[in-house]
């Protein structure tokens, strides 16, 4: 099926080319979302006749993608989830979380510019495309923690597994020191024996 491009779209041409597509990827995604025509005589016509006006938009919205582009890359966001002990989510990270994360700090994104090559299915920090116009794209980073303060130390370098093993770490430490000071305590002159109030006592010798 040939159409003519309203836009230019990757991998496939730029506005006003005709390219032979699919029937089902025409009609279910670029005649859909208005990124192109059939390729009839009466539509190319009308494409010409347009094609300025068409082009000056296209150039206004490139503009304006570029310069959100130029606030939004590199910027990291938040987003808290539920996870496992190992750092396994219940679940996943979509498009939609990216777009409201996004949203919410004061940048107008839509899910369907977010693109997610890899599934986020895990703690950390991960790369998310953000294509604002066909020909503008940039990449922002989202922060999946368990907490605010997770997401600080993430923030900070530290990945999941190294959190764990320091709290492991001052888990061990706390316990240890617990032992010492029973130590101490037992290692004193006198048994201790419990009162019937439930109070330790020294025993006194008669």
């Amino acid at each position: 099926m040939q159409v003519i491009l309203l836009e230019r779209v990757a991998k496939l041409g730029q506005m006003g080319d005709v390219v032979d597509v699919k029937p089902g990827f025409a009609r279910n995604y670029l005649l859909l979302q208005g990124k192109a025509l059939t390729a009839s005589k009466e539509n190319i016509a009308h494409f010409e006749a347009q094609k300025a006006q068409l082009e000056a938009r296209n150039l206004e919205t490139k503009k304006e993608a570029e310069a959100l582009a130029e606030k939004l890359d590199g910027q990291q966001f938040v987003v808290i989830r539920s996870a496992s002990d190992g750092g396994n989510l219940y679940g996943s990270v979509t498009t939609r979380d990216a777009a409201d994360v996004a949203t919410e700090e004061g940048f107008s994104i839509d899910r369907k510019q977010v693109i997610i090559r890899l599934p986020i299915k895990e703690l950390g920090l991960h790369e998310v495309e953000v294509h604002l116009h066909p020909e503008v794209m940039c990449v922002i980073e989202l922060n999946v923690a368990r907490s605010p303060e997770e997401a600080e130390l993430q923030a900070s370098g530290k990945s999941i597994q190294e959190l764990a093993a320091e709290e492991e770490a001052q888990a061990e430490f706390e316990i240890s020191e617990l032992f010492d000071d029973l130590g101490a305590a037992t290692s004193d002159d006198g048994d201790l024996v419990e009162t019937p109030e439930g109070q330790a006592e020294e025993a006194r010798e008669d």
